[in-house]
């Protein structure tokens, strides 16, 4: 699996804006919806119901949203560095300015989970991070994310 398999120049968001997790969720959700073809207020809540479950914030200002969808055929991403750091409620208590949310097919089982690590990996990589804070320019970002991706492979 690729991160090109994930995210396209399309779904990534250079600025994002918003004032807290919620809101952040929310707009993800607007996003996702207009890629899926599936409810926004769905996806919403399956990102919500994950939250509850525990953060996704994973430490270094990094979240990764992520919930498993009916009616998705493959996995989808969306990458946003936000405008701002926002409280996330991560495991590190720091807030949160890089995203990646997840989608994927209820029964994608292996690939959920092979997409998660690679994520993770990406966005555990404290260089990478730093460029990707680096720039607010959308075509740049993703260009880092699968240069990033391809040398963390």
């Amino acid at each position: 699996m690729e991160i090109t398999d994930l995210i396209t120049p399309l779904s990534v968001v250079a600025q994002l804006r918003a004032a807290n997790k919620k809101t952040a969720l929310q707009e993800l959700a607007k996003r996702a919806a207009g890629m899926t073809g599936l409810p926004e207020r769905t996806i919403y809540e399956i990102l919500m119901e994950r939250e509850r479950l525990g953060s996704t914030g994973i430490g270094m200002g990094v979240g990764i949203p992520h919930g498993k969808l009916p009616g998705l055929t493959k996995l989808y991403g969306i990458f946003a560095r936000l405008e701002r750091p926002i409280p996330f409620e991560a495991i590190d208590d720091r807030p949160v300015d890089l995203i990646f949310l997840l989608l994927a097919p209820e029964d994608a089982g292996a690939d959920h989970l092979k997409a998660l690590a690679l994520v993770s990996r990406l966005l555990r990589d404290r260089a990478a991070c730093e460029k990707l804070r680096g720039t607010d320019n959308a075509e740049a970002l993703f260009a880092l994310l699968t240069d990033a991706a391809t040398h963390a492979a």
